[in-house]
């Protein structure tokens, strides 16, 4: 997946929770304290109070990335083949339900939000049946082939519209009691969304118009049902009257950078071959007390190798086309699940330091070195045009260790920009095959090795604390 793509669902996530402000209640009149009557105003309306923007602006932006994104749908695809073509992990397939079940797990649990159970319960039926019209009606007629050739009904992703439609629902019904709520549910709904492209069975346009098409289904809904029943929800005065906890706990969509110390191939001066990668992924912790809490970390890594370090022994025996042909290498990705005790330092009510150390799981993908062969197609074989595979690489998955660090700045009651830096170590077994017929006759064919892989993080987050 494309940096430069994560880091448009990243801005387009913050948006979203900055969106999700402007929809907290505001008092109907003002009050003084002297003894006159209460003096009732009518606010003037701007451009951003008219129902039409607040249902459609959000969407308009997707729709806007889709279509900015339709002409480079290929180039991403290229970049997702040559880093991670293995990639296999169907998360995606589960976590577009993650929202919704937890609206309803909290009704359950008689935490009030927006609305009573039968009332949320119907806005939620009425935005599924209108995404459903909406993503098959457009599927069916479109017919756009999925990147991995298997149907044409690729556009728009009905799993990025199922996910976001989720992710609104939870923000209607408990944005208003925290903003985690609704960080968390559109952190969910982003990993879906990039799930379908990791995974190959959506481009990136789909998902684009997929994540519009669920958020513009749920506002839709909302207008409809809170027209129906003349309000914009049942419990608005007793939200507005939650005061919030003094104990940290919190959850971040989290994007960064990643630099990796050593790994799995290195060339003959023994300095890793792996490039700046990125990090992105969500993270959270509850707080028992002001310092001690318990957390844990989703997050999904790439590490693009420097190709240009990157060759094949040649001698005079050498075809000339091999000579000239490329080097396409697959980065190191993987994804790392973590949990563990969070410390916290307060200088100040706005300042805040967090210090974690978690142990889990990495689970690496699978790597190829390819020869592609510059050449007309018509002379090339079927492997030659997928590109001649050189070596490849396969991790077992491996125990991770975590420490980081964490600085906060609360530029709102309930939400802070954070800068953070994580220090990851994990040591996995590799299973290397190299191909014989171009690598050196010397080596093995077949080995393994364990070998660490540690790397330093830099970035930043949007937290939310409840």
């Amino acid at each position: 997946m494309n940096i430069k793509v994560v880091f448009v669902w990243f801005c387009l996530g913050s948006a979203l929770m900055g969106y999700s402000q402007q929809l907290k209640p505001t008092p109907a009149y003002t009050k003084n304290d002297s003894l006159v009557l209460p003096t009732f105003t009518t606010p003037k309306s701007s451009f951003w109070d008219k129902e039409a923007v607040k249902i459609g602006f959000v969407p308009t932006l997707l729709f806007g990335a889709s279509a900015a994104t339709w002409n480079s749908r290929e180039d991403i695809k290229e970049k997702r083949e040559r880093y991670i073509p293995t990639f296999k992990y169907r998360f995606d397939d589960y976590l577009q339900y993650a929202p919704a079940a937890v609206t309803f797990g909290l009704k359950g649990a008689g935490v009030k939000g927006r609305n009573e159970f039968k009332r949320s319960a119907i806005t939620y039926a009425t935005s599924v049946a209108i995404m459903a019209i909406l993503v098959n009606g457009i599927k069916y007629t479109a017919k756009v082939e999925r990147p991995d050739g298997s149907s044409k009904n690729s556009f728009p992703s009905g799993h990025s519209a199922n996910a976001f439609n989720n992710a609104a629902f939870l923000d209607r019904e408990y944005g208003l009691v925290n903003p985690a709520y609704s960080i968390g549910g559109y952190s969910m709904a982003t990993m879906t969304a990039v799930g379908r492209g990791l995974n190959n069975r959506h481009w990136v346009s789909d998902v684009f118009a997929g994540a519009g098409i669920g958020i513009l289904s749920s506002q839709l809904a909302y207008f409809f049902v809170d027209k129906f029943y003349g309000n914009k929800g049942d419990n608005l005065s007793l939200l507005s009257k939650l005061e919030d906890s003094e104990n940290p706990s919190f959850l971040a969509m989290k994007l960064g950078y990643a630099s990796a110390f050593e790994s799995i191939i290195e060339d003959e001066e023994e300095e890793t071959l792996a490039k700046m990668g990125w990090e992105a992924g969500i993270e959270g912790a509850y707080f028992f007390t002001k310092n001690w809490g318990v957390g844990g970390q989703f997050t999904v890594a790439g590490f693009p190798f420097n190709k240009s370090r990157v060759s094949v022994p040649v001698d005079e025996n050498t075809p000339e086309y091999i000579k000239e042909a490329d080097i396409a290498t697959e980065s190191l990705g993987n994804l790392n699940i973590g949990i563990g005790p969070y410390y916290a330092i307060h200088f100040s009510d706005r300042w805040n330091l967090m210090i974690k150390g978690l142990v889990g799981y990495s689970i690496a993908a699978n790597g190829h070195v390819k020869l592609k062969i510059n050449a007309p197609e018509d002379q090339l074989t079927v492997e030659e045009k997928e590109g001649v595979i050189l070596a490849s690489y396969k991790p077992k998955n491996a125990l991770q260790v975590t420490t980081g660090l964490a600085l906060t700045y609360n530029f709102a009651s309930n939400l802070g920009a954070t800068l953070y830096s994580d220090f990851n170590h994990s040591q996995s077994k590799y299973t290397y095959h190299l191909n014989k017929d171009f690598l050196d006759p010397g080596e093995p064919e077949l080995f393994t090795d364990r070998s660490p892989f540690n790397y330093m993080t830099l970035g930043i987050r949007l937290t939310a604390f409840f």
